[in-house]
């Protein structure tokens, strides 16, 4: 029971990010049932997914997401704990639901998506423990790249109502926005008005596609 959970959770973790609308309806129809063949894919259900992000604003906090994303995961055959994960997201796609805001985000002082219009993680490590996970990778924002760890819940596997096979988890890890070169901040009576600590959360909802 162990092996099967860590190879799903892995697989979930791995999943982070993997595919767009159409690419989902697409593998979804292809989804099958029955063993698993050389590789193990799945394909994210964007309807049910989101990357968020926290950041301090003077006593309070601001949050936001990413609208647009995806990743790539190989394995070795059913070996998870060897599996690799490539998470591309478009740092344009910012939304944190004020348009002015969002602009600034863009601009030069913090992400510059012009200059910088991908922000990517390569993960490479997979632990499962019960409904616990992590995954080590490397995040890669302004041509910066830090390694990070994501923590968070393995929530199991279900069947939907069409009899396709999900996964789902939850992880979520901090950064210091400085080490990626998003250093603009300014004082006010003495407190910094933006935090350095970025919390990352990542809810992922997969498809088996094959």
């Amino acid at each position: 029971m162990r092996a099967r959970i860590a190879g799903v959770g892995a697989v979930g973790l791995a999943a982070l990010l993997a595919g767009t609308p159409a690419a989902v309806a697409q593998g979804a129809s292809r989804t099958s049932s029955g063993p698993a063949q050389s590789d193990t894919r799945w394909v994210v259900d964007m309807v049910h997914s989101q990357v968020d992000f926290g950041v301090r604003h003077l006593v309070g906090r601001v949050r936001g997401t990413f609208d647009k994303w995806y990743a790539v995961l190989a394995t070795k055959e059913n070996d998870w704990k060897h599996g690799t994960v490539t998470v591309s997201v478009q740092t344009a796609s910012l939304n944190t639901g004020n348009a002015y805001r969002d602009a600034d985000l863009r601009s030069d002082r913090f992400f510059d998506v012009q200059r910088y219009p991908k922000m990517t993680f390569e993960g490479a490590e997979f632990a499962v423990a019960d409904s616990t996970l992590s995954v080590n990778g490397m995040l890669t924002i302004k041509g910066r790249s830090k390694p990070i760890t994501l923590t968070g819940q393995y929530r199991g596997v279900a069947k939907d109502s069409e009899g396709h096979e999900r996964i789902a988890f939850e992880a979520m890890g901090e950064v210091d926005r400085r080490d990626f070169g998003i250093q603009w901040n300014e004082s006010v009576a003495g407190t910094d008005l933006v935090g350095n600590t970025v919390e990352i959360t990542v809810s992922i909802e997969a498809v088996r596609a094959r």
